[in-house]
């Protein structure tokens, strides 16, 4: 009697193998072509970065945050209406791109749908699961399970970053920026860095104390730009972004 045998899928359909620690790199590459692809699908070359909050919350006039999010709201508006204006000969500039969750990431989204703009979103996977905003434009939403590969895919096509107010997490991408720009892995002539809320942020970080202890050089506080209103932040990053587009 002959033996019967047994036929597994091929590896890239083995859904134990792609979830096992042996499959890992596979995942890991998968979030960085994924994106790629579609990008250059979507013929988008180059995007403004929003971080911020999750917990700004536009219903609640009494947070601390409520005025950030309808202000990032107002920028975002502001900036994709001026980016659809410009003359473009191939692909996409200065698209609206957040991390996809609430907050100061909604509101992003939201002025850039305000404005008939497209906008992305880039979503991580999280025990406490991270819902995507409803304002991200269709085929623009990207999930990832890996941070680094979330936070290689918001700097990558940035030209602009704006930090709203937030915790943890913002200050997490605050302080990587930052390193980037600093160790010139990112080159100062082509990202805009905007620290939105100088009240805000100069409560929270005590950056004169940093230069007094020569934590960082005096010419380390010229990395970024406090803006703290629409009009102002906008006016400095159309200025910026117009200077390097043209």
């Amino acid at each position: 009697m002959s033996k019967k045998i047994e036929y597994c899928d091929e590896p890239y359909r083995d859904a134990d193998f792609i979830e096992s620690l042996e499959g890992r790199t596979i995942r890991i590459l998968s979030e960085y072509l994924s994106p790629m692809t579609r990008l250059e699908k979507d013929k988008i070359k180059s995007t403004i970065l929003f971080l911020g909050s999750a917990r700004a919350d536009p219903t609640n006039a009494d947070s601390p945050l409520y005025r950030y999010y309808w202000e990032a709201e107002e920028l975002s508006y502001q900036l994709a209406k001026w980016s659809i204006g410009l003359k473009k000969s191939k692909g996409r500039e200065f698209v609206i791109c957040t991390g996809a969750g609430p907050g100061i990431m909604e509101a992003a989204n939201r002025g850039a749908e305000r404005a008939g703009g497209r906008s992305m979103g880039m979503n991580i996977s999280l025990p406490q699961f991270q819902n995507p905003n409803r304002y991200i434009t269709p085929g623009l939403l990207f999930n990832f399970h890996y941070f680094f590969m979330r936070k290689f895919w918001l700097l990558y096509k940035a030209k602009a970053v704006i930090i709203f107010p937030g915790g943890f997490g913002t200050l997490d991408e605050f302080f990587e920026t930052a390193t980037l720009i600093q160790t010139s892995k990112i080159s100062r002539k082509e990202m805009t860095f905007v620290l939105y809320g100088e009240e805000y942020w100069r409560q929270i970080i005590n950056f004169d104390k940093l230069v007094e202890m020569k934590s960082i050089a005096a010419g380390d506080l010229g990395l970024f730009r406090f803006c703290s209103t629409p009009r102002q932040a906008f006016n400095y990053l159309s200025r910026r972004l117009g200077a390097s587009f043209r």
